[in-house]
């Protein structure tokens, strides 16, 4: 329903979409994939939920600028001193509509702003 909504509002505009999706799309989108297979968050169904909204038309805009970019995280829990130790989670995004992707000039996430158990993401673009 919710790709569904995406893609009526993009029939009359390209979509930014930014907020905390709750889930780690790749496995290097958190500290500890293998321990956390099953878990909320990176269970294969909600990761590949995430795949169908991205290859329905959606640019994960950390990702598409930064491939390769490890530990780099927007989630920790606030047990086992998490945070920091670096074992998190990147559960906050902006995607936008892939015809925006050329026009994304960075993405980031400002992991030494405090004050919750995420930080901001933020989105340089170049309307």
């Amino acid at each position: 329903a919710f790709l569904e909504y995406l893609k009526k509002l993009e029939e009359k505009k390209p979509v930014i979409l930014c907020g905390d999706l709750n889930v780690a799309h790749q496995e290097i989108d958190l500290k500890n994939p293998k321990n956390n297979r099953k878990n909320a968050g990176f269970s294969d169904e909600e990761r590949s939920k995430m795949t169908t909204l991205l290859e329905c038309g959606f640019i994960d805009t950390f990702r598409y600028l930064y491939p390769d970019l490890e530990g780099i995280y927007s989630w920790w829990s606030y047990r086992f001193n998490a945070r920091k130790n670096n074992a998190g989670w990147r559960i906050d995004y902006f995607l936008v509509s892939d015809c925006l992707k050329e026009l994304v000039k960075d993405a980031y996430i400002y992991t030494d702003i405090m004050g919750s158990d995420h930080c901001p993401v933020g989105l340089k673009i170049d309307l």
